[in-house]
């Protein structure tokens, strides 16, 4: 690739981010050209779709959310390992709209390649705090979804506050995910795409 189209895809990518985070996934392709200054026809040849120029803008943070639940699952103390991926998975999405919209979108690739094994991880993440005991017997992975659209709500303030909110929320949930409190109704199976409603 030449330097300039690399300079342009870059440009894009960051643009794409930006963007995302901003609004949402919403935004259209036509835009993400405008601000980047490229043309439409070029952003279409290096991101066929708006599928592809997701993946490829959020990459990084797909990766590194992946590696916060292995780093988790390897943690020793089953309890921080699991808290560590609440407080985590909360304060990216409440710095980052666009991510959260991402993660949660039901684009094929992004199903089957991070979606699916994520899930599938933090299932085992779930299971492993149960079994030390440290974990209420009741959670179930779907109750991410509640945690999410929890601290969705914190997506129309500034960043900074959001983020302090977040901390804030996600410790009030975590005392009430700790073994030995009150039952709960029963978990409502929720998928992550009503995060996106």
């Amino acid at each position: 690739m030449r330097a300039d189209a690399r300079e342009n895809r870059a440009r894009v990518l960051a643009v794409a981010r930006d963007l995302f985070a901003e609004r949402g996934l919403e935004v259209p392709m036509a835009a993400i050209a405008r601000r980047a200054q490229v043309g439409v026809a070029t952003l279409y040849r290096r991101f066929p779709t708006k599928e592809s120029l997701v993946m490829e803008a959020f990459a990084e943070q797909f990766a590194v959310c992946q590696a916060v639940i292995d780093e988790a699952l390897q943690d020793p103390d089953p309890w921080r390992g699991f808290s560590t991926v609440i407080e985590k998975v909360c304060l990216l999405q409440a710095s980052d709209r666009g991510f959260t919209a991402a993660f949660t979108a039901s684009f094929p690739e992004l199903h089957s390649e991070v979606r699916d094994r994520t899930w599938a991880d933090f299932s085992a993440l779930v299971q492993r705090a149960k079994d030390s005991g440290s974990l209420r017997a009741d959670f179930s992975p779907h109750d991410l979804t509640l945690v999410l659209l929890a601290n969705a709500g914190l997506s129309g303030v500034p960043v900074e506050t959001a983020m302090a909110a977040s901390r804030r929320l996600v410790a009030y949930l975590l005392e009430s995910f700790r073994s030995g409190t009150d039952a709960l109704p029963p978990p409502v199976p929720l998928s992550l795409d009503l995060v996106l409603s």
